[in-house]
């Protein structure tokens, strides 16, 4: 069994209130909620920083945990939920963006199982193939390189992997992204491993790349990869991406 965690914000530097925004007569956060609780989770909760999106989420029934208001990461603000509802060090909680609205409830199983299977992993988290040389070169597409075993060994903003074959000519030589995958921003965490991550302070290449996932690679930490088995959706960070949201939800309800 897993936990989801939803961390809830509702200050954004680009979109401030974006959970509390309308898609189709719901709060975004509500379509968020309601895709977590159609995946099997023991149990969901919202973790938030401010009474109106505490108000908003208890009005659709949804289990609320206020946190602290600085939290850097929605990480941290997990690690604090997972401290006050003092779950055990073994248990498996899922991290959902409160900005994903159509996050398949598929996906949130197969990371938790994925964490499951594979004791020794912090954290689990997928990844889907780079289907055009746009988002290979997008520096906003964050690409993973893994191992043989499924153990990510890097995550980049730059091209990755990066083919040396005319690579004098810089960017314009990465024509080939057949096997690149990008990450998608969907984790599980064991809660111990949740906690230590918390705890430590920001890495290099965290800081260089503004990736939080390198500061577990750059502790050691180990982060088990799978492609997802099937697409996710698109997530909200603008007002227009709000309204591109809104066009497919009521193309899902006819």
């Amino acid at each position: 069994m897993f936990r989801i965690v939803i961390p809830a914000r509702y200050g954004s530097s680009r979109f401030p209130g974006k959970v509390l925004a309308t898609i189709a007569g719901r709060p975004l956060l509500e379509w968020v909620h309601r895709n977590a609780l159609r995946a099997g989770a023991e149990q969901v909760v919202i973790g938030v920083d401010d009474e109106r999106v505490a108000t908003a989420a208890r009005s659709f029934g949804a289990t609320v945990v206020m946190t602290a208001t600085q939290h850097a990461s929605g990480t941290d603000r997990i690690a604090q939920v997972a401290a006050l509802l003092n779950w055990a060090p073994e248990t498996i909680v899922v991290n959902l963006q409160g900005d994903e609205p159509m996050m398949p409830p598929a996906l949130l199983g197969q990371v938790a199982a994925l964490l499951a299977a594979n004791p020794g992993a912090a954290i689990a988290t997928l990844a889907a193939p780079i289907r055009s040389l746009e988002e290979f070169l997008d520096t906003n597409a964050v690409k993973v390189v893994a191992d043989g075993c499924g153990r990510a060994l890097y995550f980049s903003r730059a091209p990755i992997p990066w083919q040396r074959d005319g690579a004098a000519a810089g960017l314009t030589s990465q024509r080939s992204w057949g096997d690149a995958r990008r990450h998608l921003g969907l984790y599980a965490y064991r809660v111990s491993g949740l906690q230590r991550l918390a705890s430590l302070p920001m890495a290099p290449l965290e800081d260089a790349e503004k990736l939080e996932q390198l500061r577990a690679l750059y502790a050691g930490l180990e982060i088990r990869i799978a492609d997802a088995s099937e697409p996710p959706g698109a997530d909200v960070n603008t007002p227009a991406d709000l309204l591109r949201a809104e066009v497919l939800l009521r193309a899902q309800r006819n």
